[in-house]
């Protein structure tokens, strides 16, 4: 029988709101402004922007949690010395908590620009309040009464898709199944919302969406902003998995304007990881979305504009000597000008070429393998489909949730396409069966609901049914680049991005065939499919983006 978890609040509450010394808070003063508020004032309502983040001078601040449905919960009790925030404070986002004076209080505001130099010119005190920032929106998300209130049928691929989209942006929400749960079958009667409408979200200000798309949620959150059309960013980035967020963290951090856009979360293919154990510097490994998250974060702390979700699906080059060199045009008619380009947009997932994949795609056929999929198919047989890295971690991830994994690979071994250490820890799970030279060849259920996997032996041809619930495809994934087919940018024929010398003299490493448009990552052809390898590429590009900067400057004032 395992042991619950305790609460972060329990565990690591001195570093969740440490008390800062007299010297420290004399040394925050020159970053915000001093105020005063009375007693039972509001200085941060949930769903409304901070002004951000409070330094408790004199006086006691209540922080409190509040959801859709009226539930309240204390969190903590300010005192002098303490701080007010979580990661909203840093990006200037609406926020998750509720806070009001208990006694008339004196604090130090600190807008989130200014908190950022604090970040940076305060090494040993900025990490003290970095950490405490992270650490308190992991609380937020693990205590699931904070953020939107998302009520649906368990297993309903509209539900597991909302989820999964907040889950994978590090944002706090709450699933309620009106089959399972009276509060929102209450919920439902009340505002009389029929099953048909469901699911529905209910934000923290109290809109209600009728089964949003991923934007439309995003902006009742308010994750994503309207974008300045007037203003011109050194660089945009598109896409934000390993290489797009070490680019935004290299570039921003070396003095460069820049915007991040990716059309879901952050985070790529690697976010998705359950695990990875090569990366180096972690021996013992970390989650995929932990450590983009890490990533994420670092660039907002060092001023990197993050726009997502946010879809590109143009790229138009301006004449030489323009100050905007470049405009992305986004999907909801928006545009984003810049001085340069770094395409980072990675691949869409390879789908298996069934008929009726699509009827269950989101319910039972899943392209990653998280905690939200775990819950899912716990102590239930599952198949999988793949034989590299990704796929290998998802079965040591699912083997430790579920009662057998079924691992389906066309190929002759796991060994030509697998990491050796993937292998031998596959092959001593007891609960994970291998089949080696094997393909899917049908899928059956009803209403989206999966009730069986066939597979055929590709040697004998024997043809194998299997009543499984849920299947997951690690496939592989092709380049992502259909929204740059008419910008001139030259693809390779498998539709990868050439780049540097793979065009010829004159060309800057990772630059492409346009002229300060540069691309890396899974989507540069030639490149290593690895994250460190990402990574690299990110904060190579950065010294490759100052030489066409300056160089661009020298022709305009030339």
């Amino acid at each position: 029988m395992t042991t619950p978890e305790r609460p972060l609040i329990e565990t690591r509450y001195d570093q969740m709101f440490p008390t800062l010394e007299s010297a420290e808070l004399d040394r925050l003063r020159r970053f915000g402004e001093r105020r005063d508020y009375r007693a039972g004032e509001r200085l941060v309502v949930t769903g409304e922007v901070s002004p951000g983040m409070f330094v408790v001078l004199s006086g006691e601040v209540a922080i409190s949690q509040h959801n859709a449905l009226g539930r309240d919960e204390a969190i903590v009790t300010h005192r002098p010395g303490s701080f007010l925030g979580e990661l909203t404070q840093l990006s200037g986002r609406p926020s998750l908590v509720d806070a009001h004076a208990v006694k008339p209080v004196e604090a130090l505001v600190i807008p989130p620009r200014r908190l950022r130099d604090v970040l940076v010119a305060e090494a040993e005190l900025g990490e003290r309040i970095m950490r405490a920032l992270i650490l308190r929106r992991v609380g937020l998300i693990q205590s699931g009464v904070a953020g939107p209130l998302i009520i649906g049928h368990a297993g309903n691929a509209d539900v597991l898709r909302l989820a999964g989209f907040l889950e994978r942006n590090g944002h706090p929400h709450h699933v309620l199944d009106p089959d399972s749960d009276s509060c929102a079958k209450t919920w439902l009667e009340r505002f009389r919302v029929e099953p048909s409408a469901l699911p529905i979200v209910v934000c923290p200000n109290g809109r209600m969406l009728r089964n949003p798309g991923e934007v439309e949620l995003a902006r009742c959150l308010g994750l994503v902003r309207p974008i300045d059309p007037a203003k011109v960013h050194d660089v945009a980035i598109v896409g934000a998995g390993p290489a797009g967020l070490a680019a935004a963290v290299y570039a921003a951090s070396e003095g460069l304007s820049v915007i991040v856009l990716d059309c879901r979360a952050f985070g790529g293919q690697a976010g998705a990881s359950a695990r990875i154990e090569n990366y180096m510097g972690f021996p013992t490994g970390i989650a995929g979305m932990a450590l983009m998250a890490r990533a994420y974060t670092q660039a907002e702390k060092f001023g990197a504009e993050m726009a997502i979700p946010d879809e590109v699906v143009r790229l138009q080059c301006r004449p030489p000597g323009e100050d905007a060199r470049f405009e992305l045009g986004l999907a909801n008619d928006e545009r984003v000008n810049a001085r340069a380009v770094v395409i980072a947009s990675g691949a869409r997932y390879r789908r298996l070429e069934v008929p009726n994949l699509a009827e269950f795609e989101g319910s039972s056929v899943h392209y990653w393998a998280s905690p939200l999929e775990s819950k899912l198919c716990a102590g239930q047989e599952v198949a999988l489909v793949g034989a590299g890295n990704s796929a290998g971690q998802a079965v040591v991830y699912l083997a430790s949730q579920v009662a057998r994994v079924w691992l389906l690979v066309r190929g002759r071994s796991l060994e030509a396409s697998m990491a050796r250490y993937l292998v031998d820890r596959i092959a001593g799970l007891s609960n994970v069966e291998v089949r080696v030279q094997t393909e899917v060849t049908a899928l059956e259920g009803r209403g989206g609901v999966l009730q069986g996997v066939r597979w055929r032996h590709l040697p004998s041809g024997e043809e194998t049914r299997h009543p499984l619930g849920h299947l997951f495809l690690f496939i592989g994934a092709d380049p992502n680049t259909a929204w740059l087919s008419r910008s001139d940018v030259a693809l390779d024929d498998r539709g990868f991005v050439r780049t540097g010398a793979d065009l010829g003299n004159g060309h800057r490493p990772l630059e492409t065939s346009r002229r300060g448009v540069f691309a890396i990552g899974d989507v540069r052809a030639g490149s290593v499919k690895r994250v460190a390898a990402a990574v690299g590429e990110g904060a190579q590009v950065v010294p490759a983006l100052h030489a066409f900067l300056a160089e661009a400057r020298g022709r305009t004032h030339g």
